[in-house]
């Protein structure tokens, strides 16, 4: 790592201070944190200083640690150590960071490099005759996919081309940097394919036949829905309960729409996937010798959800099932894990988690014998 140090004195103000609203930014921020810790704050307070002034000044860096009770040398080093803080002046208007790391070096960055060289000033770090513009270059900023890219201040730019750099630089020196939209320079959402997607896109859903183990059919779907590539996880319950799970309130609608399902397929020799909230045929039935015992609910039920692994609704059809105490569950043999566990569908979960075992802390001594036992409080 290169030897970072402040600027010369002669270009240093005299004294630091938050201005404006930054004021009461920099309190709300100090009091995010317990008494005693309040040093935490030295990262979001010097970067606020930079966003205020440019860059951050000697001033800044003691006038930080005075607000955080903070020896100088140890705020210094906070500066000194991460490049995201730049120690002398930078441009005004924008400086440009260009990702020089191997996957944006392969796709062109160079030739970005050199284009700030000639735009801007041929030293990094070092601002152009008007003081507007200045720029260096960086190491991976998490783009790669869409090398080559550069940052400007907290925007990125990216899939560039040396003419769509020298236009964004010309609007940025103009002031209207605001005007460009960050992000992909090209037709793409965000890290998607160039070109659009490539996967889910056809509407039909291909089969294969699960009675002769022929090829695959064509079969028509309804609706066919491709999320955009940039979607994330859409939230579900899904790590806690299966949505094909059958209760006792849904097993006879279950069984009903299954037969169904079957009778239309009969003569066809094709047998299409049942509706997910039908596929129950493989759940163990309520009338298994090895489901456990339940009981008539107490007027006091244990807080199952201690248990973990157990959510509100793993809980509410254990209630179902008769299961209203840590005791209950404490008792469980093998065979009626087992039992539960399919008819759950966790896929030998209730073992993993070993419910038992929490489950005989917590009926002996509560939350205090679960930390006991287990070292941690219980979810």
């Amino acid at each position: 790592m290169s030897v970072r140090r402040l600027a010369e004195e002669n270009v240093q103000p005299q004294s630091f201070a938050f201005k404006g609203e930054n004021v009461a930014w920099a309190e709300a921020t100090i009091k995010k944190y317990p008494e005693g810790r309040q040093q935490s704050a030295v990262i979001p307070l010097l970067m606020r200083a930079q966003e205020q002034d440019g860059w951050v000044t000697k001033a800044a860096i003691e006038g930080v640690a005075d607000m955080l009770g903070m020896a100088y040398i140890r705020v210094l080093e906070v500066a000194t150590f991460y490049t995201q803080f730049q120690l002398k002046p930078v441009g005004t208007r924008a400086h440009v960071q260009v990702c020089g790391t191997t996957p944006c070096m392969l796709r062109g960055s160079e030739e970005l490099i050199k284009l700030c060289k000639k735009r801007i000033h041929p030293e990094p770090l070092t601002p152009n005759e008007s003081g507007t513009l200045s720029w260096e270059e960086v190491e991976c900023q998490g783009a790669c996919v869409n090398a080559p890219m550069v940052m400007i201040f907290k925007d990125s730019y990216e899939d560039l081309t040396v003419p769509q750099l020298d236009y964004i630089i010309d609007r940025y020196d103009a002031g209207k940097g605001a005007d460009i939209k960050p992000g992909p320079q090209i037709d793409r959402i965000f890290s998607a394919p160039v070109g659009g997607v490539t996967t889910l896109s056809s509407p039909y859903v291909r089969q294969r036949n699960q009675v002769t183990d022929a090829e695959p059919v064509a079969v028509e779907a309804d609706t066919v829905s491709v999320p955009p590539a940039n979607a994330g996880r859409v939230k579900t319950d899904a790590a806690e309960t299966d949505p094909s799970l059958k209760t006792p309130a849904t097993a006879k609608a279950a069984s009903a729409a299954n037969a169904k399902v079957e009778g239309d397929n009969k003569d066809t020799g094709i047998v299409e996937k049942a509706p997910a909230n039908a596929a129950a045929a493989a759940k163990p039935s309520l009338e298994d010798e090895r489901r456990p015992a339940g009981i008539e609910k107490p007027a006091t039920v244990d807080d199952l959800k201690l248990i973990s692994g157990v959510g509100p609704k793993i809980e509410g059809i254990l209630h179902e099932l008769g299961i209203f105490t840590f005791a209950q569950v404490a008792g469980w043999t093998k065979d009626e894990r087992d039992w539960v566990d399919g008819y759950l569908n966790f896929k030998g979960r209730i073992d993993r988690d070993d419910w038992v075992k929490q489950a005989e802390a917590l009926a002996k001594g509560g939350e205090a014998e679960y930390i006991r036992v287990f070292g941690k409080k219980p979810r």
